[in-house]
């Protein structure tokens, strides 16, 4: 039997795993929505033709898997109101709240939960996410295979046994699609610099990017390896990376990744 899962915000990561949910064939009346924006409530229901409701304990009320997607400033009020529910039915909490830490989570539902946190990124909205996943000590094997199996409807997850590595999780591949997007911004532009259409640019930068990162999926083979075998010895590819050598590419990552992961280690402190 499938269970009765209950989405506590109805914003794009909850369309991307109800629409992952449903096309994997869980059905959409086993599965809830609370969401306070009317707009947002009725475009669930008529594109998904999930029960949709206007407040929490409404949506919650008889699912086992509870799927706290609010914005982490609101995310305390929320657990307050669902606090005695909590209590009562004991459900799986999966939160993707950035920067909460459980035992906050726990602490605002009164203590005793199964909570799994879980940092997914803006490609889940294709089925093409990652998902870092931190289960608490209350959660089961059972409970995390659920918990997988709710990810999975958007992309590929990762376990991480330390909640603190959910920050580095964060930096990397949670804030990750920017840092591609940047890299796609400073291509495109480069490639008109040096007299290419605009277009053409364009679709050269995208393909480029989706194609290399198809050979690092499917090829199985490091990053380096696949560098390697396209830099000819003294041709432009080897001008190019030498550039990016030179001008210190991988320290600058390297700094940019921690300073994203100390930000979110501040950010969950202030949360709680």
């Amino acid at each position: 039997m499938d269970p009765v899962i209950a989405f506590v915000g109805g914003g794009n990561m909850a369309r991307s795993l109800i629409g992952g949910l449903i096309a994997r064939g869980h059905p959409a009346q086993a599965l809830r929505v609370a969401e306070p924006v009317q707009a947002l409530r009725d475009a669930l229901q008529a594109d998904f033709g999930v029960p949709v409701f206007a407040d929490g304990p409404g949506a919650v009320a008889d699912a086992d898997l509870w799927v706290l997607a609010v914005k982490p400033q609101v995310l305390r009020a929320v657990c307050a109101q669902l606090a005695p529910q909590a209590q009562a039915r004991r459900p799986l909490l999966v939160s993707i709240a950035a920067g909460v830490r459980s035992a906050a989570i726990d602490a605002w539902l009164g203590g005793g939960q199964r909570i799994v946190r879980a940092m997914p990124n803006t490609p889940a909205q294709l089925g093409a996410g990652a998902t870092g996943l931190y289960a608490g000590p209350a959660v089961d094997p059972a409970a995390r295979a659920l918990a997988a199996q709710l990810l999975a409807a958007a992309g590929i997850c990762v376990w991480v046994e330390d909640e603190a590595q959910i920050d580095a999780v964060t930096a990397l591949s949670g804030s990750g699609p920017a840092y591609v997007f940047l890299l796609a911004e400073a291509m495109f532009a480069a490639g008109v610099a040096e007299g290419l259409p605009e277009a053409s640019a364009r679709a050269l930068t995208v393909q480029t990017l989706l194609g290399a990162a198809r050979m690092l999926a499917e090829t199985g083979e490091d990053a380096a390896a696949l560098r390697h075998r396209v830099t000819s010895p003294g041709g432009t590819t080897q001008a190019a990376i030498e550039t990016f050598e030179a001008g210190g590419l991988r320290t600058l990552v390297a700094a940019a990744i921690h300073a994203a992961r100390v930000r979110g280690e501040q950010l969950a402190a202030a949360a709680g």
